[in-house]
């Protein structure tokens, strides 16, 4: 069996006011990590990003916090009713323990809760695991069945492993800063593109690792770095600069290769953002969306090649027949004809999207502040229902976890009174 054995598990706490969510059940059958255990060592972005999948999954996910603030991802804003945006995104239905892994009496809680564990996700400073007896190898003897994820910047080894490694630092090391932007200025991702690459790598490679523990009956070791991951992410421009061939120039919102592919102006003040991929669409573009069929075969436009290097003319040229039409009446006459489109949207936008609204996207979910509107996990499964449990406050499963450990009252006393949790 993939899953260890089928625990119980604490329940996340009630929802905190009227209207908030309840957690939720899951459809008949359960769902894929019912009775996985994963306790996560974590905090900022990369690895409870990887752990909220996990839960998503209904993996029993114990996130170990510092006592008193908790992750400091907790105090990145206060956007979502005094709670931090980052930490509402990727730490619901997680159970909250705070425990000082530094601490004499600490310890031994630590290793109650890696014995009841399937999957150990740390993402500590470089070399911190390694100092508190928790590198894979320390852990092997031990754990067998244990499957240790060590998310790092740059990796457990080579020149770079003990550098910080903060997203944007990321973006640069791998290039991507390079291919962003404008040919003025480079500019970062708007999102936390290293941490959520890592994320990513880290969730499927516990997958895979589950499954195979349930061949094996043998845990494993898993090393994911944002160097790597975001590396992988940038194998277009990578092999597009192959063997020394100049890499594509800095294109702003366009497609540094494919044009027009990229935002064009409307009558309105409004911009629309065309993506065409070949020439059959270029041949309908020209015919049915600009209505000068004549276009399609000038010779500075006649193939990709030479409309990428004319874009200046091309876009001159779509942009003035643009002037005398709405952005809504580009759209549909874009749509028509078949022609790839989207509206440049603000973030108030996505949360009035008409598709997500459509398709149910939305749910709420409980938290500290009351009940908050949350995006459902993006792939749909017939067989069972994501689990959306509520976000835990500081500490909030603290006691309950303790109890369940055989812990008494007056020992979580004692314990709280030392600072050890």
């Amino acid at each position: 069996m993939v899953a260890g054995d089928r625990r119980p598990g604490v329940q996340a706490g009630p929802a905190r006011e009227a209207g908030a969510s309840r957690p939720q059940a899951a459809r008949v059958g359960g769902r894929p990590l019912d009775g996985v255990t994963v306790l996560a060592l974590e905090h900022a972005v990369a690895a409870p990003f990887a752990t909220r999948q996990l839960a998503d999954l209904g993996a029993r996910v114990i996130k170990i916090e510092r006592p008193g603030d908790g992750d400091f991802a907790r105090k990145y804003d206060q956007r979502v009713r005094g709670q931090a945006s980052y930490f509402v995104w990727i730490n619901r239905s997680k159970e909250s323990l705070t425990l000082d892994v530094k601490h004499r009496q600490a310890r031994p809680i630590l290793d109650q809760l890696l014995a009841k564990a399937d999957v150990l996700v740390q993402n500590l400073a470089p070399g911190a695991a390694a100092r508190l007896g928790l590198s894979a190898p320390a852990l092997r003897p031990r754990y067998g069945r244990l499957i240790v994820c060590d998310i790092s910047g740059y990796g457990a080894d080579g020149p770079y492993r003990d550098k910080k490694a903060y997203d944007l630092l990321v973006q640069a090391e791998a290039g991507l800063l390079s291919v962003t932007g404008t040919a003025e200025q480079v500019v970062r991702a708007g999102i936390s593109v290293a941490d959520i690459a890592a994320g990513m790598y880290a969730y499927s490679s516990i997958l895979a690792a589950l499954i195979q523990r349930g061949r094996t009956g043998e845990g494993s070791h898993i090393d994911v770095s944002l160097l790597e991951s975001l590396a992988e992410w940038m194998g277009n421009p990578i092999y597009y600069a192959y063997d020394g061939q100049p890499q594509a120039p800095r294109s702003g919102a366009s497609h540094p290769s494919v044009y027009p592919y990229g935002p064009m102006a409307t009558g309105d003040g409004k911009t629309v953002l065309l993506g065409l991929q070949n020439e059959r669409e270029w041949a309908v573009f020209c015919r049915d969306v600009l209505q000068r069929p004549d276009v399609a075969s000038d010779p500075r436009f006649d193939s990709n090649t030479r409309r990428s290097d004319n874009r200046v003319q091309l876009k001159a040229l779509i942009e003035d027949i643009f002037r005398s039409v709405t952005a809504a009446q580009v759209i549909e006459r874009l749509d028509a004809a078949g022609i790839g489109n989207a509206s440049v949207n603000q973030i108030a936008d996505v949360w009035k999207h008409p598709q997500l609204a459509a398709r149910g996207r939305w749910v709420e979910v409980g938290s500290p502040a009351g009940s908050i509107r949350v995006l459902k996990p993006p792939a749909d499964n017939d067989s069972f229902d994501c689990r959306m449990d509520p976000i835990p406050a500081v500490g909030e499963h603290t006691d309950s976890i303790l109890a369940e450990l055989g812990y008494g009252a007056e020992d979580i006393a004692r314990l709280h009174a030392a600072g050890a949790v």
